[in-house]
């Protein structure tokens, strides 16, 4: 692997109230020197969620996304407070988004979004064994919550209203962990590949 770059120099040349960017002078181990802009997310970082109804269904929400001006099925998400535990920022998400807490979380994944220009980490929760406990979030409008088979996954990454890559993964990876631990009885679907011995 190679040396880090150094950084020489580091200023914030922007700030909104979500977003701050800042620009960095970096030297890299063969001379070169280049100037980089990028943004900067929250320290503790955001939380993407996938609640488990039963070990086939996963909750998914339907909401508006403001960047892409249309409505998005995706998995709840949210960002975590200062001085909050990610896993409690999880089971705050899901009771005000889905309606349900869950007694068992698990992180299973960070991931980042563009690393080349933006500094945040999402988080990947999966909640298993809910409970109803509905909370009152910030949501401008209710949320649609929508059950979906974890056998059908091939058939909702298809859909024209699911595009967000965090969800997709995460999905994909909440599928192959469970898979690993045998717990739930997923089939392969179309395209989709199923671990040996799941077929019937």
């Amino acid at each position: 692997m190679p040396e880090k770059p150094r950084i020489l120099k580091k200023e914030l040349i922007a700030r909104t109230r979500l977003f701050r960017v800042e620009q960095v002078d970096l030297a890299f181990s063969n001379g070169n020197r280049r100037r980089y802009e990028r943004v900067l997310g929250g320290d503790s970082g955001s939380v993407l969620i996938v609640p488990m109804l039963d070990a086939e269904t996963v909750l998914l929400v339907r909401e508006y996304a403001v960047g892409t001006q249309t409505y998005e099925l995706g998995l709840p998400k949210g960002r975590v407070e200062a001085q909050e535990d990610l896993l409690e920022a999880a089971n705050r998400e899901i009771r005000e988004e889905i309606g349900y807490g869950a007694h068992r979380l698990r992180r299973i994944k960070d991931l980042t979004i563009a690393p080349g220009y933006v500094g945040h980490s999402t988080h990947i929760v999966l909640a298993e064994d809910l409970f109803p406990d509905k909370r009152v979030g910030d949501e401008p409008e209710p949320i649609e919550v929508l059950p979906w088979k974890l056998e059908h996954l091939n058939a909702l990454i298809m859909r024209d209203d699911v595009t967000e890559a965090r969800s997709i993964a995460a999905l994909y990876l909440t599928r192959e962990r469970l898979w690993s631990t045998g717990d739930p009885k997923i089939h392969a679907e179309n395209n989709d590949i199923a671990p040996p011995g799941t077929r019937e």
